[in-house]
């Protein structure tokens, strides 16, 4: 037996004048129903009255009888057609029964090869026939004139390889047949791997910055605690100080927790971009699993194109949020009131090298900067006056008349320390240089220059070589110094390693070039200055203050 849904359909309640189903129905004399609104503004526009249907004149205005019998089945097909969803009524962005006349349907299929659209009650013959079972049927498409070729109007059934178009087959015997041109189907196959290989780098691409977000936003609680912390010890040194510290103290703070903001300000900033990153990568996740999962080859072809690459984002593999190191802050804060740092800055200084010791890496010289007399070990952990000049390579990388030589690991990010054993020098530098710096001729040893060092003279002087230089008055001479450099901080500090104490920072510069480590042993001195530079093995064990 038929189901009420063959036997009802939209064409048998449908007013003739306004195409909708009936609404108040009424009835002429001739039998013909309209809608009473309908009939009456119909009749109204002219002269005499007539049935729009059968074009029947009547003598004045006929009366009019309400169709009891249409309204009911009216009524009783708008709920069913209300309830069943495979015979409702198309909404935005559903796609229409091709077939359907008057008021249509909500398609079910679409079919590839009839290029037409059908709703339940006409797809029927494609799952009864079987010339019609065997055509591609495939969820509702609203553009199924796009699968014609608009020049031949014929079905687009190929694809050239060499012009990355769909053509039908006339297209391929006039313009495209010494082209690689394979089926649809073929290429549709192919770029679907293709496709899901996408979709799996675009996970991926989701996957590690959802883990980035994570270790942002897991940073800034560390920095937040840090910080916190700072503020506490920062407060606990300087209340035993005199009343003149106290507004030391409050701009301490106010530094500190301006740090905190500014830290707090780029971390929104990376985690909005990585957010939106995310949206962006999801929706196009969501393009490429619809895409990948379509059965519609014709359309998996024209948008492959755009999808298969995946979309321009940052590379988040270098960024990081650190903990701010508050101490040189707390320093500056604390250096106002000499006569009372000597214990604060030993104290001060204990702690930081404990904090910055996790950031220790491997350093090895680099003879191929070399100047000539120097002699590097095989290792290149050590370097020394030669006594003669040996027959190098005049290359544009090596100092010719700086006994200087620089570090192969060169750093643009991230902080980093390494140690010098100095024992029985009388004279030496170190430091960092930009990779661009002078190496040819006289070099002037300044951050004016791309150098920041500090050096020893004639066995006790040390200074720092700033803009001018700064003479160190040091309590106890070093014998392994320590240096530190953190890239976006635009700080390079110097410690005395074993005395546990700060010798000097250079801060407040903006670092737009790779920097290397700087050795410069300084020549023999008659034996006097024979010791090597030796970068010390550091072993890495654990503090109980480091901080990451």
């Amino acid at each position: 037996m038929a189901s009420p849904s063959t036997l009802l359909s939209a064409e048998h309640f449908t007013c003739s004048l306004c195409l909708e189903v009936f609404n108040n129905p009424v009835s002429t004399p001739c039998g013909h129903s309209f809608c009473v609104a309908c009939i009456s503004s119909f009749w109204a526009q002219g002269d005499h009255c007539l049935c729009p249907k059968c074009e029947k004149s009547f003598l004045g205005r006929p009366e009019l009888c309400d169709n009891t019998f249409a309204r009911d089945m009216a009524e009783q097909f708008k709920r069913m057609t209300a309830s069943g969803s495979d015979v409702s009524i198309p909404g935005p962005g559903e796609v229409p029964c091709d077939i359907c006349p008057g008021r249509k349907l909500k398609a079910l299929k679409s079919c590839l090869v009839c290029l037409t659209s059908y709703c339940k009650t006409h797809i029927e013959p494609h799952q009864r026939v079987a010339t019609l079972k065997r055509h591609k049927l495939v969820d509702p498409i609203s553009d199924l004139e796009d699968r014609i070729c608009k020049k031949h109007e014929r079905s687009l059934e190929l694809f050239c390889r060499n012009d990355q178009v769909c053509v039908c087959v006339l297209c391929y015997e006039t313009d495209h047949k010494t082209h690689n041109t394979v089926p649809v189907e073929k290429e549709w196959t192919e770029r679907k791997t293709k496709l899901r290989k996408t979709e799996a780098e675009v996970q991926q691409m989701i996957q590690d910055r959802v883990k980035k977000l994570e270790e942002i936003k897991e940073s800034v609680k560390l920095s937040k605690v840090n910080t916190e912390k700072e503020i506490e010890d920062g407060i606990q040194v300087l209340t035993n100080l005199i009343q003149a510290i106290q507004q030391t103290q409050v701009e301490l703070i106010v530094k500190l927790e301006e740090k905190q903001r500014i830290a707090e300000r780029r971390a929104e900033g990376l985690i909005k971009e990585l957010e939106k990153e995310i949206i962006e990568l999801q929706r196009r996740n969501t393009e490429l699993d619809q895409l990948s999962n379509t059965e519609d080859y014709i359309h998996v072809l024209q948008r492959c194109s755009s999808l298969c690459t995946p979309p321009h984002t940052m590379d988040w593999s270098e960024i990081t949020v650190y903990a701010d190191l508050c101490i040189s802050t707390i320093r500056a804060a604390v250096t106002t009131i000499e006569n009372h740092l000597n214990t604060l800055e030993h104290k001060l200084s204990e702690r930081e090298l404990k904090r910055i010791f996790c950031y220790a890496g491997d350093v090895t010289l680099d003879p191929w900067t070399a100047n000539p007399w120097l002699d590097v070990s095989a290792d290149g952990k050590q370097v020394k006056d030669g006594d003669k000049q040996q027959c190098f390579p005049d290359n544009p990388e090596r100092f010719d008349t700086a006994p200087c030589v620089l570090g192969k690991e060169g750093f643009s990010s991230g902080r980093h320390y390494w140690e010098v054993e100095v024992v029985g020098k009388t004279a030496w530098d170190l430091g960092v240089a930009r990779v661009s710096v002078k190496r040819k001729g006289v070099v002037r040893l300044s951050p004016e220059d791309g150098f920041w060092t500090v050096c020893l003279r004639r066995g006790n002087e040390y200074r720092a070589c700033d803009e001018q230089a700064v003479l160190l008055h040091l309590h106890e001479k070093p014998r392994k110094l320590g240096v530190y450099v953190d890239c976006e901080e635009g700080q390079v500090s110097f410690y005395n390693v074993d005395a546990r104490s700060h010798i000097y920072t250079f801060s407040g510069y903006n670092f737009t070039e790779k920097l290397l480590p700087l050795f410069n042993p300084d020549m023999n001195d008659d034996g006097n200055n024979r010791a090597p530079l030796v970068i010390s093995l550091i072993n890495h064990k654990g503090g109980d203050e480091f901080i990451l």
